[in-house]
């Protein structure tokens, strides 16, 4: 089979992984829930396992991606998620979904910065605003088939539906195999006798750290990584339960699966409006242009979570809902273009990428259990607002990011004292 070019494999990934999540997550709260019968600290938990995988081996596996092949990183990865989620579906009990997140968490750290640093090298760092975006666009267009799909599998068996997610994650990996490209890799410069071995490998690592050292924009983002990791974590892991307390409307007597799948279709809906007049208009969009547009999108998702936990009404809530996932559809790949493009040395990008979401990582072990706490002492609404104040500091390090345009005097006389 002739390997497809790497725009198409991107939008291939995005379409077929989106279409397996969407399988997975819009009924995956409903399944925890009602089949395995987990609390609101277990739902956290589940994320905060993961993200302990995560930030144990994110790094190391970011190294790998450097040192040998960013394909060959994303193909495992893609691999063992798919099979972490089999197991989540397959065994309806606490311990086995815990281990199966923390499975997960250890296949995407095989391609989280592995994909990214693959398109930037197979297309230049330059299209990069653009190509997310439409990635993210293709994603909208699958999780809208998969959401109807897992609304469908769910109504006869919760577990299934979560099977059948892994099962497709697992036959996408099968199929980048064969048709998945890599020509733009090209590994860093190397002593002779090191080029793939151990030496080679601390090398890399030493040199994505001393970048990132190097680069003030870089501490900056690595900063709000880490307090959008603590946001994140309280949002993914309870806002299901939130409308379930504030109650769905009896509406045709509609199962709570279906709402959330009509939910999640709503979310996606308006996201593809609005992602590709996004792409079309940061085409050729300047470094600190697409860092003017992400601060406008995160400032707007500041308000939006902190609506979403307040909100006393089931439409208010729902509002504040499709406003918080239009905002992240948005500002992720901006991110995520943002940090490439501030990135100077391509045969390390992964493993920066990878620090990065580190620094993800960490705020959501930080912040996951502690709000997790707070959902099941005090209440959910409590954790929630608790999360979105957690964006604050975020938003503050945006700021001084653009404001400089990476070039902070404080931070850079730090990086050199630390260098």
């Amino acid at each position: 089979m002739r390997r497809l070019s790497a725009y198409t494999t991107w939008l291939v990934l995005h379409g077929v992984g989106s279409l397996a999540g969407a399988l997975i997550f819009t009924v995956a709260a409903v399944y925890f829930v009602r089949d395995v019968g987990m609390n609101p600290f277990q739902l956290v938990l589940c994320g905060t396992v993961m993200e302990l995988a995560i930030f144990v081996f994110e790094v190391p596996t970011g190294v790998l991606a450097d040192t040998y092949s960013r394909r060959a990183s994303v193909i495992v990865g893609t691999l063992i998620q798919g099979s972490a989620f089999v197991l989540v579906g397959a065994i309806q009990s606490v311990p086995a979904v815990l281990a199966g997140y923390a499975i997960w968490g250890l296949g995407w750290t095989f391609e989280s910065g592995a994909i990214q640093a693959w398109i930037a090298d197979e297309l230049g760092p330059e299209r990069l605003p653009s190509v997310f975006l439409r990635g993210a666009r293709a994603g909208y267009v699958g999780a809208l088939a998969g959401i109807g799909l897992s609304v469908a599998i769910a109504s006869y068996d919760l577990g299934l539906a979560i099977i059948a997610g892994g099962a497709l994650t697992v036959l996408l990996g099968l199929f980048l195999i064969v048709a998945m490209p890599e020509t733009g890799f090209k590994r860093g410069r190397a002593e002779e006798g090191e080029a793939t071995g151990p030496k080679a490998f601390l090398r890399t690592a030493r040199q994505g750290a001393g970048i990132v050292r190097g680069r003030p924009v870089l501490l900056l983002l690595l900063a709000s990584a880490f307090f959008f990791g603590m946001w994140s974590e309280s949002f993914d892991r309870l806002w299901e339960a939130h409308f379930l307390l504030l109650g769905l409307p009896a509406i045709g007597g509609l199962d709570p699966i279906v709402w959330f799948g009509i939910f999640g279709a709503g979310s996606m809906l308006i996201g593809l409006a609005l992602t590709g007049p996004a792409a079309n208009r940061l085409e050729h969009a300047s470094h600190a242009t697409v860092g003017r547009v992400l601060f406008i999108f995160e400032a707007f998702l500041l308000v939006a979570a902190l609506a979403f936990a307040l909100a006393g009404s089931f439409w208010l809530a729902l509002a504040a809902y499709f406003a918080v996932r239009t905002a992240r559809g948005i500002a992720n790949p901006l991110f995520d273009a943002w940090l490439n493009q501030s990135i100077d040395d391509s045969s390390v990008r992964a493993t920066v990428l990878s620090i990065t979401n580190q620094s993800d990582a960490i705020g959501q072990v930080a912040g996951g259990p502690a709000l997790g706490g707070i959902g099941t002492i005090v209440s959910i609404r409590a954790a929630l607002s608790a999360g979105a104040v957690a964006l604050l500091p975020s938003l503050w390090l945006f700021g001084r990011a653009i404001k400089h345009d990476g070039r902070d005097s404080e931070l850079s006389s730090s990086a050199a004292r630390a260098g």
